[in-house]
């Protein structure tokens, strides 16, 4: 049985040793998506975390209500109840920032990030652990979107902080005398020319991969686990491989070493002297 945490590892947790995007890969469309710019980063990381944290604690204290068996749309209703009213709160007082993220603002629904975090730990603990695991997801979420779009922006367009002024609005306008970001091009003798790959799928997909090798090392070296392949418990079918399992079928792990044998035994078969027979034909030869 794993040790419990404490309250403070419950919430640190999420920020590094088992961040949601760098060391589980989960949430990547919008990771990809929205880091060409630190702003877009920043509104989305924050409206996730709210909705992370929001429905943590609703489906913490409705789980001994929710019924197992329709655990998961009970999940996705409360999920989407909170993801609509930040997307009415940001068309209300951010509408640029609205523009900015576009579909992937009402995305947030589908997010695995808050649906993993529902079902694998909000449905199964209390309400305080859950707030504090969806804060630490939250947070160490938007880390991590703020970290690539301060690369891509920096490199990829020659800027950074473009476009804050629209997200200091919600504290008044002119807030710190109308700050907008930084114009490297401009600020620096010869300027920063902009590497526009950066801006691209190609460069954040780069940018993501250093990420995610730079965190495992951080983590391995303080201690931590180590990252690694996923085997066949990972598989999406293994669960109908363990419940096959009860009648004498293979179980999840043993499944793609059992199959292997056979296919591997049936090849050996038709090397040993009994030709097996080519695709359209019966034995003896016979045409199908």
């Amino acid at each position: 049985m794993a040790e419990k945490l404490t309250l403070k590892q419950e919430f640190t947790k999420g920020i590094l040793k088992e961040n949601p995007t760098l060391r589980l890969v989960l949430g990547t469309c919008p990771t990809l998506a929205v880091t060409t710019s630190v702003t877009n980063a920043i509104g989305m990381g924050l409206s996730a975390a709210i909705v992370l944290v929001c429905s943590n604690v609703v489906i913490s204290a409705l789980r001994k209500v929710i019924s197992p068996k329709v655990r998961i749309p009970s999940y996705i209703v409360v999920i989407a109840s909170f993801v609509t009213l930040v997307q009415m709160l940001v068309k209300a007082f951010l509408p640029a920032l609205d523009d900015s993220l576009g579909v992937y603002l009402p995305l947030i629904v589908v997010n695995c990030i808050i649906l993993g975090r529902a079902e694998a730990f909000a449905g199964k603990n209390p309400v305080l652990r859950s707030a504090l695991d969806g804060l630490g997801m939250g947070i160490g979420f938007t880390l991590c979107l703020c970290a690539m779009g301060t690369i891509r922006e920096i490199l990829g367009n020659g800027t950074f902080l473009a476009g804050i002024a629209d997200l200091l609005k919600v504290f008044g306008d002119n807030v710190f005398g109308g700050f907008n970001g930084f114009d490297l091009a401009s600020h620096y003798p010869g300027g920063v020319v902009p590497m526009t790959v950066f801006i691209l799928p190609a460069g954040g997909f780069f940018v993501f991969g250093m990420l995610i090798a730079a965190v495992n090392g951080i983590v391995e070296r303080k201690g931590g686990k180590k990252a690694r392949e996923p085997d066949c418990a990972a598989c999406p079918m293994a669960g109908s491989c363990a419940e096959a399992g009860k009648s004498g079928a293979p179980k999840g792990e043993d499944c793609a070493v059992k199959n292997g044998a056979k296919a591997a035994a049936a090849e050996q078969a038709g090397t040993d002297g009994a030709p097996v027979p080519a695709p359209g034909t019966r034995e003896g030869g016979e045409v199908a």
